[in-house]
């Protein structure tokens, strides 16, 4: 597992901006978990995901990250999960342990994604499930407001991401069936652009300080008019251990 930059750096402005999906929430929530499950996030940043599902299924909860900050924001947030540092391609976990094993938007941080896959199957119990949440092609160039204010991202992330048709077939290669996609949408409204000025999206880092800056004036010019109208989508890649 690797990181683009430092993320150390942005854990503080992470932790106030990043939110849930609600959407991707409700997924994860109705994927079968339950009060006697253990679900671990594999890339859990500052907790968000992670936390939400232990205060309300109440179950076991699991969140690894390589980023030693970031993992001391989601301890301040909640003392039921356990948080650990940990690398998505060598998970320190006994076989057959977990119901669920998630990633939210971290899959094109994992070079080693065979690796990751063939992890998460080893300590998936029979019947658990795996989840993916990352952008297909289509969402990254249908971002709004990322990619229509930051077009340059649009081609750091292309290289980034994975195509969903290669994380299928990885799952398939390392023994995951029922495998499928279901993409989810959320609608709202921006009026504080903040966390784009504080860079707390990736992406935004890599590309040059003239585009940056160019894209938050854009930004600035559109809020006078009012709120900017955005949607956010995710697609989710689930598989399933059948023994």
């Amino acid at each position: 597992m690797i990181m683009n930059f430092d993320f150390g750096r942005i854990a503080a402005h992470y932790a106030k901006y990043r939110t849930v999906h609600p959407r991707v929430l409700e997924e994860l929530l109705n994927s079968g978990i339950n009060s006697d499950s253990k679900v671990l996030e594999v890339g859990c940043g500052t907790g968000n995901y992670i936390i939400y599902i232990e205060s309300i299924v109440g179950c076991q909860c699991w969140g690894i990250d390589v980023s030693k900050e970031m993992l001391e924001k989601a301890k301040e947030r909640s003392k039921k999960v356990n948080f650990l540092i940990g690398r998505a391609e060598k998970l320190e976990f006994p076989e057959d342990f977990f119901d669920l094993v998630f990633s939210v938007n971290v899959i094109h941080h994992i070079t080693a994604r065979r690796e990751y896959f063939k992890e998460a199957y080893r300590v998936i119990k029979a019947k658990g499930k795996v989840c993916t949440v990352t952008d297909s092609e289509w969402i990254l160039r249908n971002r709004q407001p990322l990619t229509v204010y930051f077009p340059e991202t649009l081609e750091v992330d292309l290289k980034r991401y994975p195509k969903i048709e290669e994380l299928q077939q990885i799952m398939a290669q390392v023994g995951f069936k029922s495998i499928r996609e279901k993409m989810v949408e959320h609608y709202y409204q921006l009026e504080d652009i903040q966390a784009y000025k504080n860079k707390v999206f990736s992406s935004l880092n890599l590309i040059s300080e003239e585009a940056f800056q160019r894209g938050i004036n854009r930004m600035e010019e559109d809020l006078k008019k009012g709120p900017i109208q955005c949607v956010s989508r995710f697609s989710l890649v689930w598989g399933e251990k059948i023994e």
